[in-house]
């Protein structure tokens, strides 16, 4: 007699195979449903309103109408007009081709459009009419990108008409004596000082000047007897300058300013009142080719110039008992091989950054107007790589050294043109151009560094 367990696991399988078997009659309902409307399916619902036979490359149009690719084609060459051949709905642009409805109807009729697709290739006027056809659509785009284009070109022109008023309104306001100081020791000969402006004079040395002030005033010290003043002088009442490296700085300022016969430029606005030349020709010359300019003032202004730039962006490392009241006299030592290396590294691979490190020094003097030079080296810099990555990527080792040679060249003749034409320039103009490179210089290369990176492939530097 089977026991009452074995009855019950026969019951159950019995259920579970019975269930498997509507599972599987109902499949093969599904199938026998689904098998029938895929082979209601004609080849009328999937025909071209030009040929009545099927798609191929089906277009569609803004009107919801689909044609065979070459129809339409034929029916724009034909007509001229940018209509649909069943509607009469114009349509904008170019027609692209319905990809979806280009693999469904693959798919369903894969021999017939194989069959037409061989006997559109092998039909020489439905070649001409398509190639006509794609070629009237890049036409098309190219157009459109021009007129982007163009609408750049109008943005940075009005930009730049915004930025020439602002600037002329700028100098003008300059020029009228509002923002500039009146008296400028620069351009006035020591043997012509006041006493004021002897005391002027020895306060920009430093903080510490501050302690020697009051027996200058005193004793009405003025630009003829600042000449004569010596070390014995300065040592003695009431001057009474004891520490060595105070007095030391004073005479080192005595002898420059007995050789220069005025008051050293101690900051940008008093560099360019003493070489507005010099100092548009900087200003651009450093824009354009910064590596070529730092070479020239390390030939032609070791001194005056290339020394302090060097000793600011590279500073030697000091000691902690080190003095530094002078900056002058700091940047006037030979630097250090140290000095050089980190200069000779930051001048081949960044050589803006040693603009916005100078730049960064005279923060506290020039505010906003270090943080434009900042702000136009970064986006400076930004430009310059792209421009190096393709003339390392495109140029060859043979045209390199031509090219540097084009760019040295074309350097040194807008520098010689320059000099030649300075003389006949209107200080105003100078001034206008000046101001532009200063402070209106990083809009415009906003501009550029937009479009260097929405359009890298077609700009070039």
């Amino acid at each position: 007699m089977p026991n009452s367990i074995d009855i019950r696991v026969t019951s159950d399988l019995d259920m579970q195979h019975q269930m498997e078997g509507e599972l599987s009659d109902e499949v093969v309902d599904d199938c026998s449903y689904i098998k029938p409307c895929t082979a209601n399916i004609s080849e009328h619902e999937f025909s071209c309103h030009c040929c009545y036979d099927i798609l191929v490359n089906p277009t569609t149009l803004i009107c919801g109408h689909n044609f065979c690719r070459h129809c339409l084609a034929l029916w724009w060459e034909s007509s001229h007009k940018n209509e649909c051949p069943e509607c009469r709905e114009r349509w904008e642009g170019f027609p692209k081709i319905n990809i979806l409805l280009r693999e469904a109807t693959d798919k369903l009729f894969t021999e017939v459009v194989e069959r037409r697709r061989a006997e559109i290739q092998a039909n020489s006027k439905i070649s001409r009419s398509l190639l006509a056809f794609q070629r009237y659509g890049d036409n098309l785009d190219r157009s459109r990108k021009k007129q982007h284009k163009g609408a750049c070109f109008f943005f940075s022109g009005v930009l730049t008409a915004l930025s020439c008023v602002a600037v002329t309104v700028l100098v003008y306001h300059w020029s009228s004596g509002v923002v500039e100081p009146d008296d400028l020791l620069i351009s006035k000969p020591v043997s012509h000082w006041t006493p004021e402006e002897v005391v002027y004079w020895l306060e920009h040395l430093g903080p510490w000047a501050q302690l020697y002030r009051e027996p200058f005033l005193q004793e009405r010290v003025n630009g003829r007897l600042l000449l004569m003043l010596g070390n014995e002088e300065l040592l003695k009442p009431p001057y009474s300058i004891e520490n060595q490296a105070h007095r030391r700085t004073v005479l080192a300022e005595l002898d420059r300013i007995k050789a220069l016969g005025i008051k050293p430029p101690q900051n940008l606005w008093e560099y360019k009142a003493a070489n507005s030349g010099k100092s548009l020709f900087l200003l651009y010359a450093l824009k354009r080719s910064p590596r070529l300019t730092l070479f020239y003032l390390y030939l032609f202004d070791y001194y005056e110039t290339f020394l302090p730039f060097l000793h600011t962006c590279c500073p030697p490392i000091a000691h902690i008992n080190q003095t530094l009241e002078s900056h002058f006299l700091n940047t006037q030592l030979e630097p250090s091989w140290h000095q050089w290396g980190e200069f000779l590294i930051k001048y081949l691979l960044l050589p803006y950054q040693l603009i916005a490190e100078f730049a960064w020094d005279w923060l506290g003097v020039h505010y906003w107007t270090s943080r434009f030079v900042i702000v136009n080296t970064m986006l400076l810099s930004v430009l310059e790589l792209p421009h190096c990555w393709r003339l390392w990527t495109t140029a060859s080792i043979r045209t390199l050294p031509s090219k540097m040679w084009n760019h040295l060249w074309k350097m040194t003749s807008q520098g010689f043109a320059f000099a030649l034409l300075w003389p006949f320039v209107p200080q105003f103009v100078c001034n206008c151009l000046f101001y532009w490179a200063l402070y209106f210089s990083p809009i415009i290369n906003i501009d550029l560094v937009v479009r260097q990176l929405m359009h890298p492939e077609t700009q070039a530097l």
